[in-house]
């Protein structure tokens, strides 16, 4: 802290680039949200994809040593976005990390699917189809960010 100015300046910044995460994941979350409609299968596919991205969004916010705590949190406020009742959203996020995310450690990207997997399972019941060519244009759309 400097002077008065400086500091609300500086204040004012952070803000500021918070809220643009915030205005971005918002509507993040719009794209990979589930079609109202979807089949459970396809369902499981959406919300298997959305953990994937959304953590990796998350690694990259700058959130630093606090990175999975945040990812936990954007992981929640999806499933309200898409209508879950908060208290569920939270277990469901808390059922499929388990402790595997820590402090400082970037994980593996076959952590990240396998968290993304266990979140689809556990909300639809069906593991997430793997064969992505018939969804190739929405995969390419999703990864553009």
């Amino acid at each position: 802290m400097t002077t008065p100015d400086e500091t609300a300046e500086r204040a004012v910044s952070a803000l500021l680039e918070w809220r643009e995460w915030l205005e971005r994941t918002a509507r993040r979350f719009a794209e990979l949200a589930p079609p109202p409609d979807a089949s459970p299968e396809d369902r499981s596919w959406h919300l298997d994809r959305a953990c994937v991205r959304l953590v990796t969004h998350t690694l990259d916010s700058g959130a630093e040593g606090g990175w999975y705590g945040q990812a936990s949190i954007v992981l929640t406020w999806f499933l309200t976005s898409t209508g879950m009742d908060r208290a569920d959203a939270a277990r469901a996020v808390e059922n499929a990390i388990g402790g595997r995310f820590k402090s400082w450690v970037t994980p593996e990207q076959t952590l990240i699917e396998s968290v993304g997997e266990d979140l689809a399972v556990g909300l639809t019941g069906h593991a997430p189809y793997r064969d992505h060519r018939e969804r190739a244009a929405l995969e390419d759309f999703h990864d553009r960010a």
